[in-house]
């Protein structure tokens, strides 16, 4: 098993004790504002500012000028886009709120940190979006976002948001929407964002993946490796049993909430009976807790695969896609007992009404 991990994670404490300024440091935070007191603070209270305060300017301070942002459907670069992309969410909500489940977190203030930040969004739409006019309606989705931060910058982010659940709740059509709405990028001159890759990243040559593996599913380094390599992978969905507690609850997108072994095994066979070659390929792991507490453990990964069985998204397309998610777990006693799998489900859906 890992060494425990100390780590003040955002359910531990209440969001007032962040937002007071010049308290004593409880970490080493050199390079930083000095009214943050540790990464989980800077993260959880820069985010306020920015979206709640709507002190959007402070993105200059608080991101480089040449920061990275991945998504499912786009790659933004820089500040600018950042500050744009900001002011017309907030048009569009201008009542919104970010309320901060978790965070999970690695590193120091000399090497950087990596923080992975997961919220629920909530607001109405009173203002234009990209999906039309306002409807007025109250819209709740999850998004999380994996930084990489280092001198009270964020030089790198990864984001995920559950666009599926927004879409239903303002009264859209999503099939319709994302045709629409991938027939206009496409006109725009946009390539889609599987384009141009080669083999699913599967099976090596004509070996098949390992349907074993070793490790310890109990060692929160170690489980979403295994989960992602045995279940995902190799299609050993029997292990389902073994890493998730019996009535383990897992959030996919949607806003779905599926329970125990049998809701679990039936989402992961409709994915890959839509994707037959689907795969999963994990991309950086932190967690923090403890054996005796329990452990909260952050995935990032990117799901691979050609939509060539019916399903939920309906009749086969042929389109290869490619989507990012991040995974927050929950362990307790060497199990799972909750997964928030956070990725856009939207963002697929106009990959495969991408027109030909």
């Amino acid at each position: 098993m890992p060494s425990e991990q100390s780590a003040s994670g955002l359910s531990r404490r209440d969001i007032s004790e962040f937002m007071g300024h010049g308290s004593v440091g409880h970490q080493s935070m050199q390079g930083f504002d000095a009214d943050y007191t540790d990464i989980v603070d800077y993260i959880v209270r820069c985010t306020h500012k920015i979206w709640e305060d709507k002190a959007i300017g402070l993105i200059y301070t608080h991101y480089a000028h040449n920061t990275p942002v991945h998504l499912t459907d786009a790659e933004l670069y820089g500040r600018e886009q950042m500050v744009a992309g900001t002011l017309r969410t907030l048009a569009a909500y201008p009542d919104l709120r970010l309320y901060g489940d978790e965070v999970i977190w690695s590193g120091n203030d000399v090497d950087g940190f990596h923080t992975s930040h997961r919220v629920m969004w909530s607001g109405h739409n009173t203002g234009y979006s990209v999906y039309g006019p306002p409807t007025g309606a109250r819209i709740q989705r999850r998004e999380i976002a994996h930084c990489i931060v280092i001198n009270n910058r964020i030089l790198e982010e990864w984001s995920v948001q559950d666009e599926t659940a927004l879409i239903r709740q303002l009264g859209l059509d999503e099939v319709a929407l994302a045709k629409a709405l991938a027939l206009a990028e496409a006109d725009s001159g946009r390539q889609p964002y599987a384009s141009g890759l080669g083999e699913v990243p599967r099976s090596r040559g004509q070996l098949h993946p390992p349907i074993s593996l070793d490790g310890d599913p109990a060692n929160p380094a170690e489980l979403p490796g295994l989960l992602y390599g045995l279940v995902w992978d190799a299609r050993m969905l029997n292990f389902l049993g073994e890493y998730y507690a019996p009535d383990a609850v897992v959030w996919v997108p949607g806003n779905r909430r599926l329970e125990g072994h049998g809701d679990l095994t039936a989402y992961v066979l409709q994915l890959l009976g839509a994707f037959s070659d689907g795969a999963m390929q994990l991309e950086h792991v932190d967690w923090i807790g403890s054996e005796a507490e329990g452990y909260k453990v952050a995935a990032r990964w990117t799901f691979q695969g050609t939509h060539d069985g019916p399903g939920t998204y309906g009749a086969p397309t042929g389109k290869r896609v490619r989507v990012l998610g991040i995974s927050h777990f929950e362990l307790q006693g060497g199990r799972v007992v909750r997964e928030y799998m956070v990725w856009n489900e939207f963002a697929l859906l106009k990959q495969l009404h991408w027109p030909k």
